[in-house]
């Protein structure tokens, strides 16, 4: 695992862009919402703790992983944001389902980074089994969706 020696809640303050100027949307998957939610507050916790201000971060619900590409071209396209932030999390069954869904999610969230001069974070946990996304979601290793929010305040300053 990528993570495996990485907390992904650790960062550098001192070495992070002020994001108080800084508008952000957060698109959330409903699906896996233990998870999901973790991530959220990971995320909204580094934003406003390097500056961002709780009413300059917009959040949205879409059903699951799979519709986080229009929820966030749709943020991308109709709200005045500096950064967007897709959060969800896939976690692998019985069948090939988890494949189709993160590669689409994943091509999804790359071509809106293509197509958009804004930037948006691929928050998406994509994992064997719920002890994993646990441990990325705040667990032992830390949490993505801070990961995520520091990607977002670096991204959006450049």
């Amino acid at each position: 695992m990528a993570t495996e020696n990485k907390n992904l809640s650790v960062y550098d303050k001192a070495a992070i862009p002020n994001a108080k100027n800084l508008r952000f949307g957060i698109v959330v998957s409903e699906w896996n919402e233990t998870i999901t939610e973790a991530l959220y507050q990971g995320a909204f916790e580094a934003l406003t703790d390097c500056g961002a201000l709780p009413d300059n971060i917009l959040r949205w619900n879409v059903p699951g992983s799979f519709e986080l590409t229009f929820g966030c071209k749709k943020m991308l396209t109709s709200q005045k944001v500096d950064a967007v932030i897709a959060i969800g999390s896939v976690i692998r069954g019985e069948t090939s389902h988890f494949d189709f869904v993160c590669s689409a999610t994943a091509q999804g969230i790359k071509d809106l980074n293509i197509a958009y001069d804004i930037p948006v974070i691929f928050c998406v946990l994509t994992d064997d089994n719920l002890q994993q996304s646990i441990d990325r979601s705040g667990g032992k290793h830390g949490n993505k969706g801070t990961e995520a929010a520091i990607a977002a305040i670096k991204m959006a300053s450049i």
